[in-house]
């Protein structure tokens, strides 16, 4: 056989801020073109892209690699979003092959474990909220 079939790529799991920084970075330029998303993301966020990308380091940080940097409740700022479940689940398609693009292992497995965990949470409760006369706790 060839050579070149026996070339494997290598991808190392998610090991430090900087690699967090590649699937946040990477993740979000991709949410930033895709046609169902694009629109939600820049509406919402407008010119405080660093901000929020620094806030997703840090939240990312404190999940995947137990270094407590977030603090805050993610759910709050997502609460009025004129989102469905169609768009939770093209978030939850870009971000699992953006992990899956860049790293293989435990802590990969376990970001889109709690990528997918987290906007099947968010979807229930801004279903709530669309439905009720209850405002979310900060």
């Amino acid at each position: 056989m060839p050579l070149f079939l026996y070339r494997m790529e290598t991808r190392n799991d998610i090991q430090n801020i900087e690699d967090i920084k590649l699937l946040v970075d990477t993740f979000y330029g991709r949410v930033r073109e895709d046609e169902q998303l694009k629109e939600i993301f820049n509406t919402v966020i407008q010119n405080r892209w660093p901000e929020h990308l620094n806030k997703m380091y840090r939240f990312w940080q404190t999940v995947l690699l137990d270094e407590h940097t977030y603090h805050g409740s993610p759910f709050v700022p997502h609460a009025k979003l004129p989102v469905s479940e169609t768009h939770f689940e093209q978030w939850i398609k870009l971000f699992n092959e953006t992990v899956d693009t860049h790293f293989c292992g435990t802590k990969a497995e376990r970001a889109k474990w709690q990528g997918s965990r987290m906007a099947e949470m968010f979807l229930i409760k801004i279903n709530y909220f669309k439905n009720s006369q209850t405002i979310p706790l900060v």
